[in-house]
């Protein structure tokens, strides 16, 4: 679940509005293990939140992203240890809850000294947006010791659509956990709205009119703001510039060389930006499928930016339904690429790939799960033909033991079979 406080026009009356989290209920029963937790995930997906509201209330809180208290563990080591040693001894163990514990790696090396010297008096649970500064520093992640969990913008799950088809079928169904549906989904928004906003938690509850300069405060303060407190690039120019590209080609097969050269930077440097990225958690590089009988086939991967508002403001565009209005196939292919891909993370299994031949032949998207895979197109078309699944059934063809069938996600309003082996299934029922 998720809390929202809300006061009432006169200010009078204060109420809770909560929406649901695909993640609470399994992330519930995992904090009951008696492990340490680390929650990571970029910012402003629902991270603290959501483990405020599932801890206890005694639940000893360092918020590391407070300059002060920052600065303090950081300056006394051993603030840390003395806090958690005066805590009184409780039968289930003391809940010791750190934000942003990224700021400050020494903490990990504090809570593996009190695990492993009673692992019943506390039960840790670590938060962070960043693993950059960890890696850096060669911070201890207490292998053996820790639950690893991952946050993400909302899913299709969470963040419903105004239509539905009862019918239909998923090529990847991220089923609400114990059945049925959220009794407290976030409000539904068409597929213009999420093309335009993305599916950041705050920026879905958020009014319309206050969502370009919710995105683009991310963009500068949670985005820039960070890379530069952390001092993690040398030329804040070079990387500023890089940022811009890196976002407007979202999407798109990674071209080190033109960058490099468009941006006045080495390829090295080039590489390094793009892994600064993911290890803040606002990009992920989807494959290209390497399992194939043919020969000409593109090796390089793609990256997109894990959310689409993100990407829109990173890029120095303004979030609104006139991007979308310009060019919007591309937009809906990166949205459920996006969506695949958070699936994937959550159901812990399978891989996102793509297949793109030197001669321009692509399907966008495969899914592999086990020893199956799934080909899928993406068409903005309100009318799919049997010729926009040309390239999946050429897929079909050459891999008849592992792809069965196929599916092209598009903007028709109900499944419809162009194919025996090929559905085109409206985006409302990925």
């Amino acid at each position: 679940m998720i809390f929202s406080f809300f006061t009432d026009s006169g200010g009078t009356g204060q109420w809770w509005i909560v929406f649901d989290r695909w993640y609470a209920g399994p992330l519930k029963e995992k904090l009951k293990r008696p492990f340490v937790h680390l929650m990571f995930g970029a910012r402003q997906t629902g991270k603290s939140t959501l483990l405020n509201a599932l801890l206890p209330l005694d639940t000893l809180r360092i918020d590391l992203s407070d300059p002060e208290e920052r600065s303090r563990h950081l300056s006394q080591p051993g603030e840390f240890l003395a806090l958690c040693r005066g805590l009184p001894p409780q039968r289930k163990g003391q809940v010791v809850f750190v934000d942003e514990v990224q700021a400050v790696p020494a903490i990990f090396d504090a809570v593996q000294h009190l695990y492993d010297r009673d692992k019943e008096r506390w039960r840790f649970v670590l938060c962070g947006s960043s693993a950059r500064k960890l890696r850096r520093t060669g911070a201890n992640l207490l292998p053996g010791r820790s639950f690893i969990h991952r946050l993400y913008p909302l899913t299709l799950a969470e963040h419903p659509p105004l239509l539905k088809s009862p019918h239909a079928f998923s090529p990847l169904p991220l089923i609400w956990p114990g059945g049925g549906i959220p009794p407290n989904p976030f409000p539904a928004w068409d597929l213009q709205a999420r093309l335009a906003y993305g599916a950041l938690p705050g920026i879905v509850s958020s009014e319309e009119k206050d969502r370009p300069e919710l995105l683009k405060a991310f963009s500068i303060i949670h985005l820039e703001e960070e890379i530069r407190r952390e001092a993690l690039v040398k030329d804040w120019g070079a990387f500023l510039r890089f940022l811009r590209l890196a976002a407007a080609e979202s999407g798109q097969i990674l071209n080190y060389a033109a960058i490099s050269q468009e941006i006045g930077i080495s390829q090295p440097t080039v590489k390094a930006y793009y892994q600064l990225l993911e290890d803040m958690f606002i990009g992920f590089r989807v494959p290209a499928y390497a399992k194939s009988p043919r020969k000409n086939l593109l090796s390089t991967p793609k990256f997109f930016f894990f959310d689409l508002g993100v990407r829109h403001a990173a890029a120095g565009l303004i979030p609104s339904l006139d991007i979308v209005n310009v060019n919007p196939g591309p937009l809906l292919e990166q949205w459920v690429g996006i969506e695949l891909w958070k699936r994937l993370q959550y159901l812990g299994r399978g891989q996102l790939h793509y297949q793109r031949s030197r001669q321009g032949a692509e399907v966008d998207f495969i899914i592999e799960d086990n020893s199956s895979l799934t080909p899928i197109e993406v068409k903005w078309s309100e009318h799919p033909k049997l010729q926009d699944a040309r390239h999946i059934l050429t897929f079909l063809r050459e891999h008849p033991n592992q792809s069965k069938h196929g599916y092209l996600i598009c903007r028709s309003s109900r499944p419809m079979e162009i194919h025996e082996s090929v559905t085109a299934l409206p985006w409302f029922c990925l």
